[in-house]
């Protein structure tokens, strides 16, 4: 359990650490390479991925809680770094920040299937299963 508190609470500083420059950073420079025309595109992802950050910081507090989450935190992860992938092979993305973030993605990403893997599945509280010893009435 201390390997994915630590996991998920380092993903969730990373995040908000990469993420939240990318609200101040001015795109529209006059460059017509780096102007973007659909803004709420670019906005929208970063006030997602900030949000999956609040999502990793949960986990980090009670993993075996959150635990189903671990997979589509993981996902997550991997769509990121699957779209640099692409572009990148498709000579649309150059070697730079956002190829080496996605290889950091895809490392936390196998880092979130381990933790997922070494918690126990549990029964949740309003499963019909019995954990534990029984009661007998």
């Amino acid at each position: 359990m201390r390997f994915a508190r630590s996991v998920f609470l380092l993903a969730g500083i990373y995040g908000v650490a990469v993420l939240t420059p990318g609200f101040f950073v001015s795109t529209n420079s006059g460059k017509e390479s780096t102007r973007l025309l659909h803004m709420e595109f670019y906005y929208g992802f970063f006030g997602v991925a900030l949000t999956w950050q609040i999502v990793y910081f949960l986990i980090s507090k009670d993993p075996l809680r959150y635990r189903p989450m671990m997979l589509a935190a993981a996902l997550a992860k991997l769509s990121f770094f699957g779209a640099c992938m692409v572009l990148f092979y498709s000579g649309r993305l150059m070697p730079g920040g956002a190829l080496y973030a996605s290889l950091v993605d895809a490392g936390l990403a196998i880092l979130f299937v381990i933790s997922f893997a070494r918690l126990p599945a549990y029964a949740p509280a309003w499963s019909t299963e019995q954990v534990g010893p029984q009661r007998q009435p």
